[in-house]
């Protein structure tokens, strides 16, 4: 399983042959859209945490870019992008669902979910996507919930895909107890450094989880990891 950091909560994951892109948001990222050209990105899948603009701007895009591709999401999400002609599957906490290309369950994220014209996104979610013996967790944007040790209880993480830019979600302690609940001695760092108020030092923060017995990686733009 491959998995590339493109800017802020947007990741693209190959595995089993397909290609899903996470949270796409390339065209209006200040720091990402210089480095990453929107119309070179294929996928067959767009999976979506929940609906602020920062995590759905480039949707639509992908999607008519991608003709075969489709959206997974919650229902809300998937029924609001189907009036473009966009494909979905939809989802709800705590179901999961067989794909081509391995297992997704949704799970509990701790945050708010509405489009930019105000239309209810739905409940916000991350994911646990299994695939190819790995199981990765897919945080979203999320505070820090006990509902996190339940992820445990049905899988054994490989990796653990967490927000550490604070504000508006959690900061370096918190993914570092998150952390802990999860049972994931590797996490992948996201949505920090995309403005000034979500920087963070990244010495700092590397420190703060090799202090906890773990790795964080922190991505440059456009680079991968395989786990």
């Amino acid at each position: 399983m491959k998995i590339t950091f493109l800017g802020h909560a947007t990741i693209l994951i190959e595995t089993a042959g397909k290609k899903i892109i996470v949270d796409p948001f390339i065209s209006e990222n200040p720091v990402s859209k210089d480095k990453i050209n929107i119309d070179d990105i294929e996928a067959d899948y767009i999976l979506v945490t929940h609906a602020h603009q920062d995590h759905v701007l480039d949707v639509q895009t992908i999607a008519e870019n991608n003709p075969a591709s489709r959206l997974i999401s919650n229902f809300e999400i998937v029924t609001y992008f189907s009036k473009f002609g966009i494909d979905g599957h939809a989802m709800n906490h705590g179901g999961s669902w067989n794909f081509d290309f391995g297992r997704i369950t949704m799970v509990n994220a701790w945050h708010s979910s509405s489009f930019a014209d105000g239309t209810y996104g739905g409940n916000p979610a991350g994911y646990v996507l299994e695939s190819e013996g790995r199981s990765v967790y897919i945080a979203g944007d999320t505070g820090l919930t006990k509902d996190m040790e339940l992820i445990p209880l049905f899988t054994k993480l490989d990796l653990a895909i967490l927000p550490i830019g604070d504000n508006f979600t959690m900061g370096i302690d918190s993914a570092v107890i998150a952390s802990d609940y999860v049972k994931a001695n590797k996490i992948l760092g996201y949505h920090y450094d995309t403005w000034p108020l979500i920087a963070i030092d990244h010495d700092k923060a590397k420190s703060a989880f090799d202090k906890a017995g773990k790795e964080l990686i922190l991505l440059p733009i456009g680079e991968t990891i395989e786990i």
